[in-house]
């Protein structure tokens, strides 16, 4: 769950039905001139979630957080090539083509890597982080550690659909993440899923790292390493409050754009998406 640029360091999101700005890559065969428009498309629910909703399984943990998803699958393995030293991954099985694996790649503000959660070794910093007030008053996970541990075991007993990780810049752990298939969410019926729309959550750890630029930049980094690294994915979207002016702000500075205002459980939210076809332009 995220904050860029922003005092609180978090993020969040929610739908209502109105006015779509749709740029559909078989449409934009002159990406020069696009404009505005309704979105005509017909929304149809992958088959992956229609069974999950049938089956009264769908995972609730990423709506109403300012950034948030799930994990599972995990077992434990050798550190992939390349990984941050000192933080050793895991091989996971998963639906989000093995963040585990996607190692460090290289941003404005240094080299940076998302490496998932294990509890035992990152519970009490990110408990530390969920206690910051700005934090807590967009992802609600104040409270004990406990809380903390309920929420990221509920992910890491998940199937796949959501990784919970430590965003770690030039080897320090400096903010938390929440990948996961946003067609595969609670967050699908609010808008025109397509298959593969990949979320993130995040939330900037310490007061020192917000303010700063890094949350920008890093939110585009990971959109592109997204999109570099799920060649089936067509788009990367975000849900952070609409209250939380600086998140929003920091998605629009990584290349998002606003697309709607959602309605979701616990808060009204800014649908943001960057485009496959508009990252290079965006």
């Amino acid at each position: 769950m995220a904050s860029t640029d922003a005092s609180a360091g978090t993020w969040t999101g929610s739908i209502h039905p109105g006015r779509f700005e749709s740029w559909d890559s078989e449409c934009l065969e002159d990406v020069g001139n696009f404009t505005d428009s309704e979105d005509t498309l017909e929304l149809r629910l992958p088959r992956e979630l229609v069974a999950l909703l049938a089956e009264g399984t769908a995972d609730g943990s990423s709506i109403g957080r300012e950034g948030g998803a799930g994990f599972a699958g995990t077992r434990t393995g050798a550190r992939a090539q390349g990984d941050t030293p000192g933080w050793r991954t895991e091989a996971v099985d998963d639906l989000l083509d093995h963040v585990s694996g996607w190692g460090p790649t290289a941003t404005p503000v240094g080299s940076f890597q998302l490496v998932p959660v294990q509890i035992e070794r990152d519970l009490p910093l990110v408990h530390r982080w969920m206690n910051d007030p700005p934090v807590a008053a967009f992802w609600q996970l104040a409270g004990p550690p406990s809380a903390t541990e309920s929420h990221l075991r509920a992910q890491l007993a998940g199937d796949g659909r959501s990784v919970p990780c430590l965003g770690v810049l030039e080897g320090t752990p400096m903010s938390y993440w929440e990948i996961y298939r946003a067609d595969l969410d609670p967050l699908a019926p609010h808008y025109p899923a397509r298959p593969h729309d990949t979320g993130i959550h995040l939330l900037v750890g310490d007061a020192a790292h917000r303010g700063r630029g890094l949350g920008s930049a890093l939110l585009r980094a990971v959109a592109d390493q997204i999109l570099d690294r799920r060649p089936a994915c067509t788009r990367v979207v975000a849900e952070p409050d609409l209250h939380n002016t600086p998140s929003v702000a920091a998605f629009l500075s990584a290349g998002f754009r606003f697309t709607a205002e959602v309605e979701l459980p616990g808060k009204r939210a800014a649908l943001m998406i960057r485009d496959r076809v508009l990252r290079h332009l965006m």
